[in-house]
């Protein structure tokens, strides 16, 4: 038995140390996530893989958040992941404020260090408002859904602390983010993702989306 054991560990040595290998890429180095919900709409699909650059931000021991070195911060405007302790899952959300800033909504309209944050002409599509929202640069579509009620329209001002980020989905009238959660912790966040990598379309037999294949953020 234990000659078999070993016989079968060196016949598959070079398999494991893949699998090993693969796994410590994956936690500390890049990864992909898939996004199931719509709270990231119209920027990110139901069915979207998203590539996760985990060295955006942090040289991480593999598989844990421990951070061995900062390499940068999130900014305003970017799209983060993190493991939220708070809604106890993995979430995909937009930096809005960070420590620091000052923001407020009101009325959907965003407000960060006192300033209005620029918003393009409003198009419609069936109950939606889509509009252009630009915030340090990083210019954005946000979806509005005035049909939805009991959402938080408006909030503020609320002082971001240290180490902590404001962040919101899209999709403002249907995501569960710092108005609900409140701030994100810096050591929560797990890095940034600028590409849809590949697009499963959920409600078409989950069929390739060949138009969102390796599409910028």
């Amino acid at each position: 038995m234990r000659h078999t054991l070993s016989k079968t560990l060196r016949e598959y040595k070079g398999f494991m140390l893949f699998l090993f290998l693969m796994v410590m890429f994956r936690s500390a180095i890049a990864d992909w996530n898939d996004v199931p919900t719509g709270s990231m709409e119209p920027t990110i699909l139901p069915g979207d893989r998203i590539f996760v650059d985990k060295l955006a931000y942090d040289v991480r021991v593999p598989l844990t958040h421990i951070s061995l070195y900062r390499l940068g911060q999130p900014q305003r405007g970017e799209i983060v992941i993190f493991d939220s302790a708070a809604a106890d899952r993995r979430l995909v959300k937009r930096v809005i404020g960070v420590p620091g800033d000052i923001v407020q909504m009101l009325d959907d309209r965003l407000w960060v260090n006192g300033e209005p944050v620029e918003q393009g002409e409003r198009r419609y599509d069936e109950n939606a408002v889509l509009l252009h929202e630009t915030l340090a640069g990083s210019t954005y579509t946000v979806r509005l859904d005035p049909t939805r009620a009991g959402l938080a329209r408006s909030f503020g001002p609320v002082a971001v602390p240290a180490d902590h980020y404001l962040v919101l989905g899209d999709n403002r009238h249907n995501s569960a983010d710092s108005r609900y959660y409140g701030f994100v912790p810096r050591d929560e966040i797990v890095g940034r993702s600028t590409t849809v990598v590949l697009s499963l379309d959920p409600d078409n037999y989950y069929l390739p989306r060949s138009d969102r294949f390796v599409d910028p953020l």
